[in-house]
């Protein structure tokens, strides 16, 4: 949200006023679900307790932010200012009661099953990829393509340091301050800088970049969960495209080899181009279109598709940035094989029985360089949030099987800035959409 004017903050205070009956209104909603024996698994009860508590702490995220309002020149009005810090304590009194329901009123009846089944786990893959896919078949693709993944990345480690294991190769890298950046500022600078270069050299040669989405803004977010993530430009480009990195308290230093690809993800040729392409046409697609429509599979399947497309230009040369990126593209083909796993009760790839939770923290944890806080941290998403995270993936899958069909047909005369250029001017779109926009003469 906006944060320079008085106005702004004035929208933040009417914001905060109205999120106490929002979250009545979801309370009032889980009850139903209680009273119609639909609750979610009491795994994921105890995660989101964890989250609603934090923020609506004495120290929290609401209080904090009602604390710190101010405009980026003078000061609030003083009626403005005891509205903030009013209606901030009202939010976090809010999610306070919302944490009280959880821990009394929903864990006590959610369900002890995570997996939610073949039919409910079709509709949500379905739901995040806009397209309908044999779960079966993409079971054993996914599979197939974690092995390729770890045999790239094996390969590469040895590049690194000659017979060293992938875990050697990165406590390797880890040791090389050449690769490492110190504190917040040095990490902003860097993401502009390399976000900067992307857009001015890329506009020249793979992509159509209007003047208007050429602007994005690298920017360190006021929170610290740890997750880095895309807000597209206001749809009048006031306000640019972003990228945040939310970076988790104490932390203070950061590996360039594994975050470049995060870059290139999240801005050009990434989520950024993507999106504020869809913004800038505003002649040819409706509001719905540019700002609303649009899956996971066709957001972050071009996000991964933008990755490997940037390792194919050349801007992964280094060995240890291609690390960097395949330890990326190895964990979303464990999710891929996770999340299905768990949700269908798929056999084990070890052949060890059916997956569960706590084979799928074991998986996790053995195909992603992670801590085990964002080990259990990512697989308790996945296993609340079918579907979701092979999205990833499996829209990278479509997304490339999409532009060599797109070349196939046009032969000799295939232009791959003509085959972006087509694809993004439809804006958000279902992955099955897309595909029949792109090939329906």
């Amino acid at each position: 949200m906006p944060t320079a004017t008085v106005a702004d903050w004035d929208d933040i205070s009417a914001r905060l006023k109205a999120l106490p009956a929002a979250v009545d209104g979801y309370i009032e909603t889980l009850r139903t679900g209680i009273r119609q024996g639909i609750v979610p698994a009491r795994r994921q009860v105890a995660e989101v307790f964890e989250q609603v508590k934090r923020y609506g702490a004495s120290d929290g995220f609401f209080v904090a932010l009602g604390a710190n309002a101010g405009p980026d020149e003078g000061s609030l009005p003083a009626s403005l200012a005891n509205d903030l810090s009013a209606n901030a304590g009202a939010a976090a009194v809010a999610y306070g009661e919302l944490a009280d329901f959880l821990a009394h009123e929903l864990e006590p009846v959610a369900g002890d099953n995570d997996a939610v089944g073949r039919e409910i786990y079709a509709l949500q893959s379905r739901r995040f990829l806009g397209a309908t896919i044999d779960l079966d078949e993409t079971y054993e693709w996914g599979v197939d393509e974690l092995q390729r993944m770890v045999d790239e990345q094996e390969s590469i480690a040895r590049q690194i340091k000659p017979g060293a294991s992938v875990a050697e190769a990165i406590a390797f890298l880890e040791q090389d301050d050449s690769r490492k950046l110190h504190g917040t500022d040095a990490l902003r600078e860097w993401m502009q800088q390399t976000s900067d270069r992307a857009v001015e050299e890329l506009g020249r040669s793979h992509f159509d970049i209007p003047d208007e989405i050429r602007a994005l803004e690298c920017m360190i977010a006021p929170t610290q969960e740890g997750g880095i993530y895309y807000t597209g430009p206001t749809d009048d480009f006031s306000r640019p495209g972003r990228m945040w990195w939310s970076v988790p308290e104490g932390v203070t230093e950061f590996d360039t080899w594994r975050e470049l690809t995060t870059v290139y993800h999240e801005g050009v040729p990434g989520h950024h181009l993507q999106i504020g392409q869809a913004v800038y046409n505003r002649k040819t697609l409706n509001t719905w279109r540019r700002q609303l429509a649009g899956t996971s599979g066709h957001a972050e399947g071009w996000a991964l598709y933008a990755e490997r497309l940037m390792e194919q230009l050349g801007y992964l040369d280094d060995p240890a940035d291609r690390l960097g990126m395949l330890d990326g593209q190895r964990m979303r083909a464990a999710r891929v094989v996770l999340d299905i796993g768990v949700h269908l009760g798929k056999q084990r790839p070890d052949g060890q029985g059916v997956w569960d939770a706590d084979y799928a923290l074991e998986f996790m944890g053995r195909n992603v360089n992670m801590n085990d806080g964002f080990v259990r941290f990512e697989v308790n998403r996945y296993l609340g949030w079918p579907g979701q995270a092979p999205s990833y993936k499996v829209g990278q899958r479509i997304w490339e099987q999409l532009r060599d069909e797109y070349a196939r047909r046009a032969g000799a005369d295939f232009q791959i800035k003509e085959f972006h250029r087509e694809a993004l001017n439809l804006g958000g779109v279902g992955l099955d959409t897309l595909r029949t926009a792109l090939f329906t003469d």
